[in-house]
């Protein structure tokens, strides 16, 4: 039997092992998902550790995603977004990816979005911004970045070819986009709250919200109204987990399947 697993801290409210559990008993794979929540010091420890007892891949989550960066041999993307969130510990030594940015594409190319040639409006600086901002540009699209700090808007957008970047004060570029991409937590601890004003929405837009409780939120409600295309934050989450049990596994994902899991946990609240 192999293990898998997700190592973070905190880990209890995860929704990852639903999800690969039913991956495993839907294709006949012979593992266990179970979680890991190492002292926020010990991250080298525990990929060591893993490493040591024959785990075969590792997912990896708030706050060490950037920390593990060193501790494994990160692939192309990863290096260049900053931050691992898949580990596959190979005989060669552990291999990191990040497999958030084909999550934000497999999550619009899902519902019926041309990302390539297009303009994109990302929303957030941060890890989540990061993988989306590279991830779209890297599939063609023309990326801007806004971020409510500026710099940190600007920076990012330095290291992703052709995109640009600024304050909050840019988010009128949405007006003109094809795709945007809520890469905040705006939306989730206060429902009533929304990243980009309804005024800026049009029929023309795909709107993925990185969001996913609430799975509808603000934004994607006001996007809906005017007739744009709406994408929750649980196919980000599926699809993110799809890339890695592929990649751990080489076989191709039951997504129906995990995205049953996912969202009958969700709904559970």
């Amino acid at each position: 039997m192999e293990v898998y697993g997700l190592v973070g801290n905190p880990v209890g409210h995860s929704l990852s092992p639903p999800m690969h559990e039913a991956a495993y008993e839907a294709t006949g794979v012979d593992a266990r998902y179970v979680t890991f929540e190492p002292e926020l010091d010990a991250i080298a420890d525990a990929i060591a550790g893993a490493d040591a007892l024959g785990v075969a891949g590792l997912n990896v989550t708030i706050p060490f995603k950037q920390d593990v960066l060193d501790l494994v041999e990160p692939d192309p993307l990863a290096e260049r977004i900053g931050a691992v969130n898949t580990i596959d510990f190979g005989p060669d030594g552990p291999v990191g990816y990040n497999t958030d940015a084909a999550g934000v594409t497999r999550s619009l190319e899902r519902h019926g979005v041309e990302i390539d040639g297009g303009s994109a409006v990302v929303v957030g600086a941060g890890g989540a911004g990061r993988a989306a901002a590279f991830a779209l540009s890297d599939s063609g699209a023309s990326v801007h970045v806004a971020n409510r700090t500026a710099e940190k808007a600007t920076t990012l957008a330095a290291v992703v070819p052709g995109a640009t970047g600024g304050g909050l004060d840019t988010l009128e570029r949405v007006e003109d986009a094809d795709i945007l991409v809520n890469a905040t937590s705006v939306g989730m601890d206060a429902p009533d709250e929304t990243p980009v004003p309804a005024s800026y929405l049009h029929a023309d837009l795909a709107v993925l919200d990185a969001v996913y409780a609430p799975l509808e939120t603000r934004l994607l409600r006001e996007a809906a109204d005017v007739g744009a295309v709406t994408v929750d934050g649980a196919w980000m989450l599926l699809l993110q987990g799809v890339e890695a049990f592929e990649r751990w596994t080489g076989l191709d994902a039951p997504v129906d399947e995990m995205n049953a899991a996912l969202r009958a946990h969700l709904a559970d609240g």
